[in-house]
């Protein structure tokens, strides 16, 4: 099977060699997300539920041009600045997913770009 290698013009531009999502057997690998308006390219907020909401909006926007959506998540990997980050985290997975629940990891690491207290990637069914 070929691969399809995703851009999407509405989230924030690839800041590397890689593509915003790969499908492949219909599934869409989508790669890390950050925060950041695709507008500007710049973080939104250093409020956490905020990047938490702002980095699932990416990620839909990636899914979308993908031909999926959150509701097809079947695995979410979340890395975190620190375990306080967590509940609102939870929280805001908990207003976008209901009752969907996906696989997932929540993960503490230190050293994500500058500004960035979270990063998700995802892969999700293709519809």
């Amino acid at each position: 099977m070929t691969m399809q290698f995703i851009t999407s013009d509405a989230a924030p531009k690839a800041g590397g060699h890689y593509s915003h999502a790969v499908v492949h057997n219909g599934l869409a690998y989508v790669s890390g997300q950050l925060p950041l308006d695709p507008a500007t390219g710049q973080v939104v907020s250093d409020d956490i539920t905020v990047q938490a909401e702002r980095t699932l909006d990416n990620v839909a926007l990636i899914l979308q041009a993908a031909g999926s959506g959150l509701d097809q998540i079947i695995s979410l990997t979340i890395f975190v600045l620190t375990r306080d980050d967590w509940a609102p985290v939870n929280a805001v997975c908990i207003d976008r997913f209901g009752d969907h629940r996906p696989a997932r990891a929540i993960v503490g690491a230190a050293n994500l770009k500058p500004g960035c207290r979270i990063e998700i990637t995802a892969i999700a069914a293709v519809r």
